[in-house]
C-alpha cells in the first residue's frame, strides 16, 4: 500500500511497507510452542525497574522473530524473551498457553512491541502488536497485552486484547487492511498514570481510503477511542483526513508529549510529504490534546514539501530539561526524513529535531551525512533516517548532548558494490553539534559478522537507558543476532552483549530473528 517511488527502495520498503505479506524473505524458520526454560520467581513483590517482566530489578529483553513459522504457518511470528540475570527465556506465539488466537499465516505477531507498566503493579507489561491478524476480514489486526509477574510474563493476569469490531474494547469496525497494531509507544505520564498509544495507519475515514487513525488507552482501561485527523472532540487535530496519509504509522512519546507520525500525508501538489502532530496526556472524554501540527510546508521547519520525502516515517522523542530549569516539562522530538533529496542526491535522506514545549515548538537541529564533522557522506538510496531510537540517561538534569543521544538507520547505506543496502547506525548527540560526539556502526564494522548485501542494517532499533539494541534479522543466515550497544560506544565500537538463536537458551532456527526489538 506504500508505494514503490523509485527502484532502489524497493528492497528496504519491501519489509516497511503498509501491505500484508511485504515480508518476502525465504530463509527457513520453525518454532514449537511455549516457554524453552522457565524464568525463576523472582521476588515477592515487583520493583517497579525498566523493561523487568518477572520483578526481579534486573532489565529483560524482548525480541521478535516477524516472519516465523509456527506449527507449519509461516509468517505467523513469536516473541523470544529473555530474562536478565541468566533468569531463563520464553517464546510467546499465539498457540503459547494462555495466548488467544492461533498462529496463522502472515499475520505477522511482534510487528510492532511497547515495554510499559499497563496496570502499575510494578511489573513490566508487553504490547504486542498483530497488525495483519485477519479478524473476519483480511489485515484488520489487534493488539494483545501479555502482563508481567514474579512468575514473569503470562504468569498471572490473563492477556487482554484490543480490536476493533461489535463489542470490541477499540471504537469503530475492523475493516480490511486496518493494521492495527502496526505502530505501539507506551510509558508513563508526568501524574503517573499508563498509557498506551495503538497506531492503526490502514484506517478509513468516511470516503477517505487509508488515512489512519491511534488509538490511546490511559491506565489500562477496558476500552478506548479512534482519533484521526477529523477528531475535534479535544481540540481540532490538525490537518484533514485524507486518503493514503497513513496517520498513526509512527508513534513516540514521553511522560508529558507524544507525536504521531502520517509520513504519506500531502501538501499542497507533493504527496507523501509527511507530517506529524503532537499532542499532550490531558484527556477530555477520552479523547488526547492536540497542539500543533508539523510539516515542511511550514516556515519554522527547514526543508520544502517534495514528493516522496515521508516526514514522519520514523519518529523518537525524550525528556528535556533546559538549563535553569527546575523541572522536566519539554521534550525533544526527532522526525526522519528518509525520502528527503540533498541537493542531487535522491533519497539521501535526514533527520530534524524540535524542542516541544507546552503549546509550540522550535527546530533545533538539521542533521544528515553531509553535516560538518558527521561520518559517512550522503548517497542516493542511504534512507537515512528510516528508523529512529533515543534515549535521556537523566531526564531529571539539565539535558546534554552526553545524556541524549539518538540512533539513526540508515538501511540503504552501502560500502562496496558486493555490499549494497548493507546499511548501518549512526548515533549522535540530540543537543550541540552532531558531529562533535557522534559514531558509526555497521556490519563488519562493529555490528559483529561479515557483511554482505541487503542486511539491511538499522531497519530495527530501540533505546534504553540500558543502551542501543540494534536487530540484525536479514542477510546470511549466520549474522541474525541482536547486538546491545553502549550510547557512549566509538566509531566501530563493540556490543557489550549479544542475542542469537541456537545460544543462552534462546531456540535455534530463525527467519528474522531481531525484526523488532525491545
Amino acid at each position: 500500500m506504500i508505494r514503490p517511488l523509485r527502484p532502489r527502495q524497493r528492497a528496504i520498503r519491501r519489509r516497511t511497507a503498509l501491505a500484508a505479506g511485504a515480508f518476502v524473505l525465504t530463509a527457513a524458520g520453525a518454532l514449537g510452542l511455549g516457554p524453552v526454560s522457565p524464568a525463576a520467581a523472582a521476588a515477592a513483590a515487583c520493583t517497579g525497574a525498566e523493561s523487568d517482566f518477572n520483578g526481579d530489578g534486573i532489565r529483560d529483553t524482548a525480541i521478535a522473530d516477524t516472519e516465523a513459522t509456527v506449527n507449519g504457518m509461516p509468517g505467523a511470528g513469536v516473541v523470544h524473551i529473555d530474562y536478565g540475570g541468566g533468569k531463563g527465556t520464553m517464546v510467546l506465539s499465539q498457540e503459547t498457553a494462555g495466548v488467544p488466537g492461533a498462529a496463522e499465516a502472515d499475520d505477522q505477531y511482534g510487528f510492532a512491541l511497547a515495554v510499559y507498566d499497563a496496570d502499575r503493579d510494578g511489573c513490566s507489561d508487553l504490547a504486542v502488536g498483530i497488525p495483519y491478524e485477519d479478524l473476519d476480514t483480511p489485515d484488520a489486526g489487534l493488539v494483545q497485552i501479555v502482563y508481567g509477574s514474579t512468575a514473569g510474563l503470562n504468569g498471572g493476569k490473563a492477556v487482554r486484547e484490543y480490536k476493533q469490531g461489535e463489542g470490541a474494547p477499540l471504537g469503530g469496525g475492523a475493516e480490511a487492511g486496518d493494521l492495527t497494531g502496526y505502530a505501539l509507544a507506551g510509558g508513563k505520564t508526568s501524574a503517573g498514570a499508563s498509557y498506551l498509544l495503538i497506531g492503526a495507519p490502514g484506517e478509513d475515514i468516511g470516503t477517505a481510503v487509508d488515512t489512519g487513525a491511534f488509538f490511546y488507552v490511559q491506565n489500562d482501561a477496558a476500552t478506548a477511542l479512534g482519533n484521526h485527523q477529523d477528531t475535534a472532540t479535544a481540540g481540532a487535530v490538525p490537518g484533514v483526513a485524507e486518503n493514503d496519509d497513513r496517520f498513526g504509522a509512527s508513534l513516540a512519546a514521553t511522560p508529558t508529549h507524544f507525536a504521531v507520525g502520517a509520513p504519506g500525508e500531502a501538501l499542497g501538489t507533493a504527496t507523501f510529504a509527511g507530517a506529524a502532530t503532537v499532542f499532550n496526556h490531558t484527556l477530555t472524554s477520552g479523547y488526547p490534546k492536540p497542539l500543533f501540527g508539523m510539516g515542511q510546508d511550514q516556515d519554522t521547519i527547514a526543508g520544502a514539501e517534495e514528493v516522496g520525502d515521508g516526514f514522519g516515517t520514523a519518529l523518537a522523542m525524550v525528556p528535556y530539561r533546559a538549563s535553569g530549569a527546575t523541572s522536566t516539562t519539554e521534550s525533544l522530538l526527532a522526525v526522519g526524513v528518509p525520502g528527503e533529496d540533498l541537493k542531487s542526491t535522491v533519497d539521501a535522506g535526514a533527520v530534524q529535531i524540535f524542542r516541544i514545549g507546552a503549546s509550540s515548538f522550535t527546530e533545533t537541529m538539521w542533521i544528515e551525512q553531509d553535516t560538518a564533522d558527521v561520518e559517512q557522506e550522503s548517497e542516493a538510496g542511504d534512507f537515512f533516517g528510516q528508523r529512529l531510537a533515543a534515549v535521556n540517561t537523566s531526564p531529571n538534569t539539565t539535558t546534554t548532548g552526553t545524556t541524549a543521544r539518538l540512533a539513526i538507520g540508515v538501511p540503504g547505506e552501502e560500502s562496496a558494490e558486493e555490499h549494497r543496502e548493507k546499511g548501518g547506525v549512526h548515533i549522535v548527540p540530540m543537543i550541540g553539534a552532531p558531529g562533535a560526539s557522534d559514531a558509526w556502526i555497521d556490519p563488519g564494522w562493529g555490528i559483529p559478522g561479515e557483511p554482505a548485501a541487503t542486511q539491511l542494517a538499522g531497519l530495527s532499533l530501540s533505546g534504553s537507558t540500558a543502551g542501543l539494541l540494534v536487530g540484525m534479522p536479514y542477510g546470511p543466515a549466520a549474522g541474525h543476532a541482536v547486538h546491545l550497544f553502549p550510547w557512549n560506544t566509538v566509531n566501530g565500537g563493540f556490543p557489550s552483549r549479544t542475542f542469537k538463536p541456537g545460544e543462552n537458551g534462546i531456540p535455534a532456527g530463525d527467519t528474522a530473528f531481531g525484526a523488532t526489538v525491545r
